[in-house]
């Protein structure tokens, strides 16, 4: 409505919403533009083929966010009722993928063109047997403690944050975005997805990596609408 109204705002524009939330499109953009993601099938129905997908799989909702629908699946036996319970409660497609078990990095963007990368935040599960919470484990289990900046070799860090800026680029975001992203035990990178309207909740991750930056809430707020003016008008508003 803003977009048709002429109304200035922050944020990535109803293109670049829509590749962004949906998780099918977002995988093949960023493949075509060389950026590593888990091996995927989109599924209707959970007799299709799962083709050379290794298991255990990651099953959830083509187009949805923080972690709404996610299911883990153990072995083949288990995706047929996974696959059915997405496309029935969802009203979508089912995104089956491969789960990367190791370190879950996510990369907070700022700006447009040329991006400002906020240091990189690393979720610490624990014990816990899986790196992964669905969305109901979130409820009922203690949030994994994030560690600002990650501990990661400087080689390392260069790579991710090159990946998420040509992320954010191929899937046509603006001004603010968050990557997750999964390590593998090899120590190979790979995007999960993108949130081009990442949480600006006082504890999110995003906020923590500015945090960290060194921007106060009300400056990264401010820093926020000032690449938004730039963006429209050519000038920030200082």
């Amino acid at each position: 409505m803003l977009e048709m109204a002429g109304v200035p705002y922050t944020g990535s524009s109803p293109l670049g919403c829509g590749l962004a939330i949906d998780k099918v499109i977002t995988k093949r953009l960023i493949r075509d533009a060389g950026v590593p993601t888990p091996n995927f099938r989109l599924m209707r129905r959970g007799t299709e083929s799962t083709g050379d997908l290794r298991f255990p799989v990651v099953v959830k909702p083509r187009r949805e966010y923080n972690s709404r629908g996610l299911q883990f699946v153990h072995e083949p036996a288990q995706l047929r009722q996974a696959v059915e319970v997405t496309v029935t409660q969802s009203a979508q497609d089912a995104l089956v993928e491969e789960y990367i078990e190791g370190r879950e990095i996510t990369v907070a963007l700022l700006g447009n063109g040329e991006l400002e990368v906020l240091p990189l935040v690393e979720k610490d599960f624990g014990g816990r047997e899986t790196h992964t919470a669905t969305w109901q484990d979130k409820g009922r289990m203690a949030a994994a403690q994030r560690i600002c900046p990650a501990r990661l070799g400087s080689n390392l860090t260069t790579m991710l944050q090159d990946i998420s800026v040509a992320t954010f680029h191929a899937c046509q975001c603006r001004d603010f975005a968050r990557v997750d992203l999964r390590i593998d035990r090899s120590g190979q990178p790979f995007v999960l997805e993108i949130n081009h309207d990442p949480s600006l909740a006082v504890g999110a991750s995003y906020v923590l990596a500015a945090r960290t930056a060194g921007h106060s809430f009300s400056s990264l707020v401010n820093r926020i609408l000032d690449v938004a003016h730039t963006r429209y008008f050519g000038i920030g508003t200082g």
